[in-house]
């Protein structure tokens, strides 16, 4: 991975209404958000703002309106975030960190047998690499 996407709480609501949406305006975003924490106008295209300038998101005008994109991959994100996480938690041991998740978390019988597959694929892909 090229490089280290890491996006604070904020950034990243942002990011997963801009994901969810496509692209947004920064009254849109507002909107979205606003169940979940109530921001000032300004906040909201202030942070929009320096997460242009720091490459995480775009824009383009329509008339007066700045329409805003994700600039990143949500996949790509998630890779860095979670990667940071084992890292820095885990000291990189992503066993110790899958039975953290297992233990903290309300697992189905489904979400056990997709696991299973995930490790069943990954085995494979090891040992084609081999």
């Amino acid at each position: 991975m090229s490089r280290n996407h890491q996006l604070a709480r904020l950034q990243l609501a942002i990011m997963q209404v801009l994901w969810d949406r496509g692209e947004a305006t920064v009254a849109e975003v507002r909107g979205a958000l606003e169940d979940d924490r109530p921001l000032a106008y300004t906040t909201v295209a202030t942070m929009l703002t320096k997460m242009e300038r720091n490459g995480q998101v775009a824009h383009r005008t329509e008339g007066r309106v700045h329409v805003y994109k994700p600039a990143l991959h949500r996949e790509r994100v998630s890779q860095s975030m979670v990667a940071d996480l084992a890292g820095r938690l885990f000291d990189g041991d992503v066993a110790e960190m899958v039975s953290h998740l297992l233990d903290g978390c309300d697992v189905s019988r489904e979400e056990l047998a997709r696991l299973k597959t995930l490790i069943r694929q990954k085995e494979r892909e090891v040992k084609d690499a081999d």
